[in-house]
């Protein structure tokens, strides 16, 4: 499975197959024994597939690894700086239409891929042109080649969807390998004429090296945006690989910012020799988790392996089509669009669906990096709201004394909400307030009720508070003294 996913993402992003063979590599052997996540595996992974593949239409394989080189720099620092954790801050709703709209941008691309079409330059161009690659397979018109590949491509997507579908018992070769065997068996019994993995004859000729030319590239503002992007993209999806790994197993929690570390030199090295970015990837580490794997050796045998197959047995993928390939990389792009995650949201709010779609439709509709800081600005929108959400409902007794019950936050965002329900009231009265719904209380709105409480004596009223619930409620709950005489506990 993971031979099989790193040469379908090396495709798809535009690369030469064999680098997503070193990324694995790398990620297993270097990254393994440095990480703070001893059980993750970690390789090229298809949440960044648009991007390199942008980058390489743009500035080549050079470029990307000058672009990744500083990128792994930038990742290392934040895990020196201690900043790992903060990753952990990005919204949920935001992440997960981040890996949505890289969901459907995967493919997007994938499905031309499918039927030995080259894919369009960016994603919305793949998802228009679409219809077109499709009649290309249904109705060929010069030859059967699309059609074949097509025929490949479907079998290998229903072979990976049906063998999901079977009891964990059964499933001792993993989904997307047994889709692999399925399409190189049927494509070699019949002598298909598709497009199959092309491999360079050793793995060191596979290799594109940065070269001293790639340092001008520093002067385009736009290479520094894209240094950003993959730093940021690929440490949130480490760390929440990370925190998944961590809700899977009993053993030893993971180091954060020794993992972040760990991720910077590994895709440093990757950037040195050409090879793809890298992350910790949820799905090689959850199967290696479940393998029953117990210490960092497990993670490092996982880059053995690899170096070992591409070693000695490079013909052996050579038989595979890329339209199998594809098929592997168009079923997890739908599993990264999550209908449960979409329920889950919306259970929990419904602007957090919001939040989602916004991150989604930005990514597709102009890149990651916008994508994640919409989705982020939406979020925030979301934040402030809640924090100047502050509602008051007056109620008259009989003996004219009026309660009032506040709900929501007090907070400074709130204060003009506060002030004008309390102008509202009636003067001359008994006036109490009930803040036992209050989420939160800041001192900009104690420093309120307090004037508040002045003007309110002269005009031939008290106003008074429940003095221990409103202190429970300011932060760090410190013993603050009301300078008010009619602030009295309840």
């Amino acid at each position: 499975m993971a031979r099989t996913s790193r040469l379908g993402i090396a495709i798809a992003s535009g690369a030469p197959p064999m680098t997503g063979l070193i990324t694995g590599i790398i990620g297993g052997i270097v990254v393994g024994w440095l990480a703070g996540s001893p059980l993750q595996v970690s390789g090229p992974a298809a949440g960044l597939v648009a991007l390199v593949a942008e980058i390489i239409t743009d500035y080549q394989m050079q470029g990307l690894g000058l672009i990744l080189i500083l990128a792994g720099v930038l990742q290392s620092l934040a895990g020196f700086l201690k900043l790992g954790q903060w990753f952990r801050a990005i919204s949920p709703a935001v992440i997960q239409g981040m890996l949505a709209g890289i969901g459907v941008l995967i493919v997007g691309s994938q499905i031309h891929v499918m039927l030995d079409v080259t894919p369009e330059s960016n994603g919305l161009a793949n998802i228009l042109s679409i219809p077109q690659t499709l009649t290309k397979g249904v109705f060929p018109q010069e030859n059967a080649t699309h059609l074949w590949a097509a025929m490949i491509g479907a079998i290998s997507f229903a072979v990976i969807t049906l063998w999901n579908l079977l009891p964990a018992k059964v499933k001792l070769i993993p989904a997307s390998l047994m889709a692999v065997m399925v399409g190189v068996i049927i494509a070699q019994w019949v002598n298909l004429p598709i497009r199959y993995v092309e491999l360079p004859g050793s793995i060191l000729s596979g290799l594109t090296l940065p070269t001293l030319n790639s340092v001008g590239l520093l002067a385009d503002p736009q290479v520094w945006v894209w240094v950003l992007t993959i730093a940021i993209v690929a440490s949130a999806e480490t760390m929440l690989s990370v925190t998944a790994v961590d809700h899977m197993q009993d053993g030893p929690r993971a180091h954060y910012d020794k993992e972040m570390i760990a991720q910077g030199v590994g895709n440093t090295l990757c950037g040195l020799v050409g090879a793809l970015p890298m992350t910790g990837v949820i799905v090689r580490s959850s199967a290696n988790v479940h393998a029953g794997a117990q210490t960092r050796l497990s993670a490092v045998l996982h880059g053995v392996w690899l170096l070992g197959l591409v070693s000695f047995f490079p013909k052996v993928l050579e038989l595979i089509p890329t339209a199998s390939l594809a098929a592997i990389l168009v079923y997890t792009g739908l599993r990264l669009v999550s209908i449960s995650a979409i329920r889950r949201l919306w259970g929990i709010a419904k602007t957090e669906v919001l939040i989602y779609a916004v991150t989604l439709v930005m990514v597709v509709g102009t890149n990651l990096l916008e994508g994640v800081i919409a989705g982020s600005l939406v979020a925030i929108l979301k934040l402030l709201y809640t924090l100047s959400d502050l509602t008051g409902k007056s109620v008259e007794n009989e003996d004219g004394s009026v309660n009032v019950y506040l709900k929501g936050s007090a907070t400074f965002l709130s204060l003009p909400k506060l002030v004008a329900i309390l102008e509202q009231q009636p003067p001359g009265r008994q006036l109490t307030i009930y803040i036992d719904e209050l989420n939160y209380f800041d001192y900009s709105c104690l420093e309120a009720l307090e004037s508040l409480e002045h003007q309110y004596h002269l005009s031939g009223g008290v106003l008074s508070v429940e003095w221990q619930a409103l202190r429970d409620k300011l932060p760090g709950k410190k013993q603050v003294m009301a300078t008010g005489a009619s602030f009295s506990h309840h």
